[in-house]
């Protein structure tokens, strides 16, 4: 019993690392195996050669998609926690009756489409849609506000679509708060300032790197947003991939891309990684 014990202990362990290579490792082995392939008018449309090519493509003509993915990311990640912030301390102060009510409006958004929510915007920003339409009704603008198709609508796109995994990280480390240290800060004579620089908002460092993540990291890689709301003006990663894979059917490029991507993504996930370690040890 014992030997059948360990050996079902083992099967048990063992079946998370057998998903990740069958699901993750393979797939990504097969993606890097294509970049350093030579695009072919073959079935499929590459051949394995070995060859930089792919990367030296990447190096001298995808640095701007590769900028302005990252700028755009973060200036979305930003202020998702700006905005995330100030909602998640609000719920995490709500009584409860309240609490789960709020909750549920925040996670309401992901029982509706993705692309519905997309398009909702197109209609909201368009030069004839709601916002346009009530400004020049009231007279405060006499043309229309060109809302649509660049940075800004990309970027409130992404906002939008990403605050609800920056608030419930966020809301998951305020809700654990020990209230006792908040009183006693209070009760040594600190001020609602200093309170939440120095106690309430170190204690919620990991609510914040885990919040983080979770918006930048798919915001970077993102296409339907830029696809729909950037226009054709606006190229980001994710956008570029599909021109790659469906356009100009050169899988070896996409490929490289794809690997570039995760390369580059690897860094801030490792960092934040041993972070967290850091504060869940401390």
């Amino acid at each position: 019993m014992t030997g059948i014990g360990a050996g079902l202990r083992r099967f048990l362990i063992g079946l998370p690392f057998i998903w990740l290579m069958v699901f993750f490792l393979l797939p990504l082995a097969i993606v890097a195996a294509i970049s350093f392939a030579e695009s072919a008018d073959s079935i499929p449309p590459f051949k394995l050669i070995w060859t930089m090519a792919n990367y030296r493509a990447l190096c001298s003509g995808c640095l701007g998609a590769y900028t302005n993915s990252l700028a755009l990311a973060a200036l979305a990640t930003a202020l998702c926690l700006l905005v995330g912030y100030a909602i998640a301390f609000a719920i995490a102060r709500t009584p409860g009756v309240w609490r789960q009510l709020l909750l549920f409006l925040v996670m309401l958004p992901f029982w509706t489409s993705f692309l519905i929510r997309v398009y909702a915007w197109i209609a909201i920003l368009q030069p004839s849609g709601l916002i346009n339409r009530l400004l020049l009704a009231s007279g405060v603008i006499e043309a229309p506000l060109p809302l649509l198709y660049n940075g800004f609508s990309v970027t409130l796109g992404l906002v939008y679509s990403y605050l609800p995994f920056m608030i419930l990280p966020l809301y998951g480390s305020l809700s654990r708060l020990d209230e006792s240290l908040v009183e006693a800060a209070a009760d040594l004579g600190a001020r609602p300032r200093r309170v939440f620089l120095d106690v309430i908002l170190p204690l919620s460092l990991p609510g914040i790197a885990a919040g983080c993540l979770l918006v930048f990291i798919p915001a970077v890689g993102e296409f339907v947003i830029p696809d729909l709301l950037g226009g054709p003006g606006t190229l980001m990663v994710g956008k570029m991939l599909w021109q790659e894979f469906f356009d100009n059917v050169d899988w070896p490029a996409a490929a490289a891309v794809a690997m570039a991507l995760v390369a580059l993504l690897t860094v801030p996930l490792l960092l934040a990684q041993r972070f967290l370690e850091r504060e869940g040890a401390a």
